[in-house]
């Protein structure tokens, strides 16, 4: 316990001329909580594809036709109808492109074309970066709960200690980000369309996790209010298809989705950048 309370001071805050060592700091951290409160993980990595060829057919129209028979609150329906002319538009052309996004590895990019434009981006003053998490990579343990739009990502709690949203969550209050917790496509949708509004002089930037499917699925709808960033490919018990992807949106989500830690290595990058570009 000396040991945890020694590395717990260091990571009172994340340091950010120093994010690089705070880093280390959490990761042994970590290591020591998992020792003495081990987490449910996944015991194999299953090999399943990111999308079945069943669900691949005619995906476009299956994401139109749940964005709207599933809008039960109108988030994406009160803000598409902001502006329905420059909304449909944009949403029309990106459906006509064959993919909505570019692909590295797994990073979806969405209006940028690699990383490093992205990472320009960041650098830029007028900008707004939201950080979004699929609900499905919380820890089984979590203690916010799994199906919310919350997270409580308190250091001093062994689940949160090990868990990479929580790291990633302190890491980012160095860089001024909007964190999200999402539990449905229609939440971050309309969340999404809720900071477009409130700030029309700003640039909108993301990094959010999600499933191959979904990235797949609402690619054009980013596109559509013209946001640029990078969908993360979530691996591990993932929704590949639409019965999986439903179950998940009523918050049935059995199995644990993960970042890949080479993943995770590069969005912490991507934070790490985003706190030197405005330190």
């Amino acid at each position: 316990m000396i040991i945890i309370a020694g590395f717990m001071n260091k990571l009172k805050m994340w340091n950010a001329q120093d994010c690089q060592e705070s880093e280390k700091a959490w990761d042994e951290r970590a290591s020591q909580a998992a020792k003495q409160h081990p987490l449910k993980m996944l015991k194999q990595m299953p090999s399943m594809p990111g999308i079945t060829e069943e669900t691949a057919k005619n995906l476009k129209w299956k994401s139109l036709r749940w964005m709207i028979s599933h809008d039960h609150d109108r988030y994406v329906l009160k803000g598409f109808f902001k502006h329905p002319l420059k909304y449909g538009w944009a949403l029309l052309k990106s459906a006509f492109k064959k993919k909505p996004y570019l692909r590295d590895g797994d990073f979806f990019y969405y209006g940028v074309k690699t990383e490093r434009e992205f990472k320009k981006l960041l650098e830029e003053p007028n900008t707004l970066f939201v950080l979004g998490f699929s609900y499905c990579h919380k820890p089984f343990e979590c203690p916010s709960g799994r199906f919310k739009d919350d997270c409580i990502h308190n250091q001093e709690n062994p689940v949160c200690q090990q868990c990479f949203i929580g790291k990633a969550v302190h890491a980012s209050k160095q860089c001024e980000v909007i964190p999200l917790f999402i539990p449905t496509i229609h939440y971050i949708g309309g969340k999404i369309f809720e900071i477009v509004h409130q700030n029309p002089t700003k640039k909108i930037l993301f990094m959010i996790t999600a499933c191959e499917m979904t990235l797949e699925m609402f690619g054009d709808w980013g596109n559509m209010v013209d946001i640029k960033g990078i969908g993360v490919r979530l691996d591990g018990r993932i929704c590949n298809t639409m019965k999986a992807f439903e179950l998940s949106e009523n918050g049935i989500k059995p199995g644990l989705t993960v970042v890949l830690d080479e993943t995770q290595k590069r969005m912490m990058d991507i934070l790490l950048h985003r706190t030197k570009a405005q330190n």
